[in-house]
C-alpha cells in the first residue's frame, strides 16, 4: 500500500527503459534463474517499486538486481538502505542465507520467493486477523496462506489494503506453482484460500474505492486460478463453477478486466468439454470486454479462444479467419496494459494453441509443425508447459503417421510426469497418443515407449 512518504524511485525506471512492467518483470525472473534464486516478480511488483511503495528490496530480489546490474549499488537503482526502511525491529534479523526457493529435488524449500513487505501482510492477514480464522495450507511445495472459514465468535474488525495484499500473493503463488508442476497436487488444498478470499469479500462488503476493488478482483482471480487447477486435472465442472464465480464477482464489481478473464477460461472450458458453440460465444463476449482495455495481447488471447472453437465446429474458415486475426494482433506486441496473468502467453502458446485448432480440424502434418515450434520456444523453467506443448506434438506425430518421432517425444513427457509435473490433462493426451500408437508397436521405439506408459498408469491413478 502506498504510503504518504512514497517517492518514485525514477532510477529504476530508467533502467527499465522502453520494457512494458510485464517484460521487465520476465527478465527478472530470467536473472532470477540463472543464480539459482525463485521471485514471485510480476508487472504489479514493478509497479510498485516503480511507486516507491518498495523502499528497499528483500535478499532474494537484491542478489536478483545486482546480478542484472553488475557494478551497481541499491542506492544506484534507487533504493533506500536497509536499516533506514525497517526501522529497530529490523537490525536484529538474521538475512536470509543465498541459496534457491526450490530444493535439488524439485521441492519448495523454507526460503521465501515474496519481499519482507508482502511476507508481513501475509502474516497480519491470514495469521493474525480477528476475522477469519487461519491455518498455514501446505501444498506439498511449501506454505501457502489460507483459511478454513469465518469465526463467528470473534469480532468483526476492517477489511483492508492488507487482507487485499494477501489475496493477491495467494494467486500468485498459485500461479507459480502450477507452471512448475501442474494442477493435480494442488487442487483440492488451493480451494482453502480460496474460501479465505471470499469470506474476507464478504466481511468488507462495507469497505469503499480502491481497496474494495482490489479484493474483489484478487477474489475473482483466485476463483479463476483455482478454476484452472479443477480444470487441467479433470474436474471439468468444478471449474465451470469456479469460472462462473469469477464472472458473477466481475459483474457486480464493473470489472472488465476479470470479466475478459473469466469468459477467455470459459471458452477454453466449453471447447475441452464439446460444447464448442459455447466456446464461441464466450470468447466473442471477452473480446467485447476486452475491447475496453487496450491490449492487444489480450484480444489475441480471445481471439485464439475463438479459432479453437471454430475449428471445433468442423468450421475451417471461421477458423482460419480468427487464426489471422490474432496473429495481427499478436504482431502489435506486448504494452503496459497486458494483465499481469498472461505473463505465459508468448510465441510458444501462441504456437500451441494454433497447433490445437489443426489438430481439431483434422490436419496432422501442419498441427505437428506448430506443436513442434511450441516445444522449441518454450522456457525449460515453465516444465508443466513445456509437457503440455510436447504431449500435443506426441499426439499430433502419431496421427501423422511419425510413430517412431511420436515415441520419443512421448518419454520426454513420461520423464516430466515421473518428476515434478501432475495433470490430469497431459496424462490424458499421452494416454491418447499410447492407444493411436498400439497397432505400431513393431515401429522402432514405440513398444519401450508403451511398455513405459503402461507401467505409470497405475502410479498416476493412485495419485488422482
Amino acid at each position: 500500500m502506498a504510503s504518504s512518504r512514497a517517492v518514485p524511485n525514477l532510477e529504476f525506471r530508467r533502467l527499465r527503459g522502453q520494457r512494458s512492467p510485464g517484460e521487465f518483470a520476465a527478465l527478472v525472473r530470467r536473472a532470477a534463474r540463472e543464480i539459482g534464486e525463485q521471485v514471485a516478480c510480476d508487472a504489479r511488483y514493478i509497479g510498485r517499486v516503480e511507486a516507491g511503495e518498495i523502499r528497499c528490496p528483500n535478499y532474494a530480489y537484491e542478489r536478483v538486481f545486482l546480478h542484472m546490474f553488475p557494478g551497481l549499488t541499491l542506492a544506484d537503482l534507487g533504493f533506500s538502505a536497509r536499516e533506514t526502511v525497517r526501522g529497530r525491529a529490523a537490525r536484529g534479523r538474521t538475512p536470509r542465507p543465498p541459496g534457491p526457493y526450490y530444493g535439488s529435488n524439485g521441492t519448495n524449500s523454507t526460503n521465501s520467493t515474496y519481499s519482507n513487505e508482502e511476507s508481513d501482510v501475509l502474516r497480519r492477514a491470514f495469521m493474525t486477523s480477528g476475522t477469519v480464522t487461519v491455518a498455514a495450507a501446505s501444498l506439498g511445495f511449501g506454505p501457502l496462506p489460507g483459511t478454513e472459514a469465518l469465526r463467528s465468535d470473534l469480532p468483526r474488525q476492517r477489511v483492508g489494503a492488507s487482507e487485499a495484499s494477501a489475496v493477491e500473493a495467494a494467486v500468485r503463488q498459485i500461479r507459480l506453482l502450477d507452471d512448475r508442476h501442474g494442477a493435480d497436487g494442488l487442487y483440492k488444498r488451493a480451494a482453502q484460500p480460496l474460501r479465505a478470499a471470499y469470506a474476507l469479500l464478504d466481511a468488507g462488503a462495507t469497505t469503499r474505492g480502491s481497496t474494495a476493488d482490489r479484493l474483489a478482483a484478487g477474489a475473482g482471480e483466485l476463483a479463476i486460478s483455482v478454476g484452472w487447477l479443477a480444470h487441467d486435472s479433470g474436474r471439468l465442472e468444478d471449474a465451470r463453477s469456479h469460472y462462473a464465480e469469477a464472472l458473477a464477482t466481475a459483474r457486480v464489481a464493473g470489472d472488465t478486466a476479470l470479466e475478459a478473464h473469466a469468459f477467455c477460461n470459459t471458452s477454453f472450458l466449453a471447447r475441452d468439454a464439446g460444447r464448442h458453440r459455447e466456446a464461441v460465444r464466450a470468447a466473442q463476449a471477452g473480446q467485447r470486454a476486452a475491447g475496453q482495455l487496450g491490449s492487444d495481447r489480450l484480444l489475441a488471447l480471445l481471439t485464439l479462444r475463438e479459432a479453437g472453437a471454430w475449428a471445433g465446429l468442423g468450421d475451417r474458415a471461421g477458423c482460419e479467419r480468427a487464426l489471422s486475426r490474432a496473429h495481427t494482433l499478436f504482431g502489435r506486441g506486448p504494452s503496459d496494459t497486458d494483465p499481469e496473468w498472461m505473463s505465459f502467453f508468448g510465441e510458444p502458446e501462441l504456437q500451441a494453441l494454433e497447433a490445437q485448432c489443426w489438430s481439431a480440424l483434422g490436419d496432422w502434418p501442419r498441427a505437428a509443425r506448430h506443436a513442434h515450434r511450441a516445444a522449441a520456444l518454450q522456457d525449460p523453467h515453465f516444465a508443466r508447459n513445456l509437457a503440455l506443448y510436447r504431449a500435443q506434438l506426441a499426439a499430433d506425430l502419431a496421427r501423422a503417421d511419425a510413430p517412431a518421432e511420436a515415441a520419443a517425444v512421448g518419454e520426454q513427457v513420461l520423464d516430466a510426469l515421473e518428476g515434478d509435473v501432475e495433470s490430469t490433462r497431459i496424462r490424458a493426451m499421452l494416454d491418447d497418443t499410447a492407444r493411436v500408437l498400439g497397432s505400431r508397436r513393431s515401429t522402432a521405439g514405440v513398444a519401450s515407449f508403451l511398455d513405459r506408459h503402461a507401467a505409470t498408469a497405475p502410479a498416476a491413478a493412485a495419485r488422482v
